[in-house]
């Protein structure tokens, strides 16, 4: 896990929430299971799925087993739907070609599930703002709701409304389409293009032409009801969470939505979407994945990214209007949850509680001293860390 210096002493509190999870990563890939197919799946989580990565193998066996497998169906339905093949030999990452070409590992464990997950598939043109519903529905939406079904065939979890199960796999795949929209249109040997006609042909004549510079204003503004359009989904991801009593299961849950909300909160009226890639920085995902452990969490953690988003609304863009009435309507179910003095600020700066100066100094020894030791002896002198800079 690389760290910034920089972003560390701009943001000290966040290396205790760092150091933990690095640690929490090391101890996950020390439980890999020695079983080929097995140890292949869990390898292939942890360089595919880095949000539900943690958060999945906190879940008890059989939940953790069959949750991993259902994410990795929606990642090969991805797949299937941009064309196999052109997949495997030139498109995607190289982790995906790894998991694509080998999946035959993912059908073995499958296999020795009790519950079975694995969405339909279906071929979606994105014309339309319904299409792209659609198309949502079937790689994220529908992961949602045989999630749900698998909590409550575990006793573990009422069954929640498809309606709900769906928006939370729907959120997650619009916030990822919205933040990919780069690395998506530039695919080679042809474009990946999720963003819907319907809304892109407003502002440019072909989805390409939103990446040109000489289109930036246009592009923002596109941009920003993308991430409207979005927002329609919170208030059903926060009654759907509210339900849950499971507290493995409700972390699974709830923090990909965190990091959902604040991936559009940080993308929202942003042209950087438009050069790169725009991410939660480290420290924070870190402070996301180790704060989040009950619904006040997630209420306070929605209220401080729905703070952000909304102050980034320009009156002047042509969905502002909209763009706001959603943003009021999720702060006002924050507020009302009665929770929010409660919990601290994700986002909005208080007193340091460490001085920058001991920061560096910390930083220093921890890469000298890792540099020097054994891969064995690393975690005995992280803990020591751990316990010294916790605090009180």
């Amino acid at each position: 896990m690389r760290i910034s210096l920089g972003a560390i002493l701009r943001h000290p509190d966040e290396l205790y929430p760092l150091m933990k999870l690095w640690m929490a990563a090391r101890h996950a890939e020390k439980q890999i299971p020695p079983v080929p197919h097995w140890a292949f799946c869990y390898t292939m989580l942890h360089k595919l799925s880095t949000s539900f990565a943690l958060v999945i193998q906190q879940l008890g066996p059989e939940l953790r087993d069959a949750d991993q497998r259902s994410d990795f169906a929606a990642e090969k339905a991805n797949g299937v739907k941009l064309g196999f093949p052109r997949v495997r030999s030139q498109g995607g990452t190289k982790e995906y070609k790894i998991l694509m070409d080998e999946f035959h590992h993912v059908s073995t464990a499958f296999l020795e599930l009790e519950r079975r997950v694995m969405p339909p598939l279906s071929s979606v043109q994105v014309e339309t703002t319904d299409d792209y519903d659609e198309y949502c529905h079937y790689v994220a939406g529908l992961l949602g709701i045989g999630l749900s079904r698998l909590f409550h065939a575990s006793r573990k979890e009422e069954l929640a409304p498809d309606s709900l199960s769906n928006s939370m796999g729907v959120f997650l795949q619009k916030t990822n389409i919205i933040r990919d929209y780069l690395e998506d249109i530039s695919e080679i040997p042809k474009p990946r293009m999720f963003w819907p006609r319907q809304i892109w042909s407003k502002y440019v004549n072909k989805l390409e032409e939103l990446k040109y510079e000489e289109n930036s204003v246009k592009a923002v503004q596109c941009l920003n009801e993308m991430v409207t359009n979005a927002l329609t989904h919170m208030e059903d991801c926060l009654m759907y969470m509210l339900s849950l009593r499971d507290p493995a299961i409700f972390r699974l849950c709830a923090v990909p939505q965190i990091m959902a909300i604040g991936t559009l909160a940080l993308s929202y009226n942003n042209v950087e979407v438009f050069r790169g890639v725009v991410k939660m920085r480290r420290g924070l995902a870190a402070k996301v994945i180790d704060r989040t452990k009950t619904m006040p969490d997630v209420y306070r953690a929605f209220y401080d990214f729905s703070c952000l988003l909304k102050s980034k609304v320009d009156k002047n863009d042509p969905n502002a209007t909209i763009t706001l009435s959603r943003i009021e309507a999720v702060l006002k179910t924050c507020r009302e949850s009665g929770t929010l003095h409660k919990r601290k600020s994700y986002i909005f700066k208080s007193e340091p509680r460490y001085n920058p100066t001991l920061i560096f100094v910390i930083f220093v020894v921890i890469t000298f001293t890792f540099a020097h030791l054994p891969v064995g002896r690393t975690t005995d002198i992280c803990m020591f860390i751990w316990r010294t800079i916790s605090p009180s």
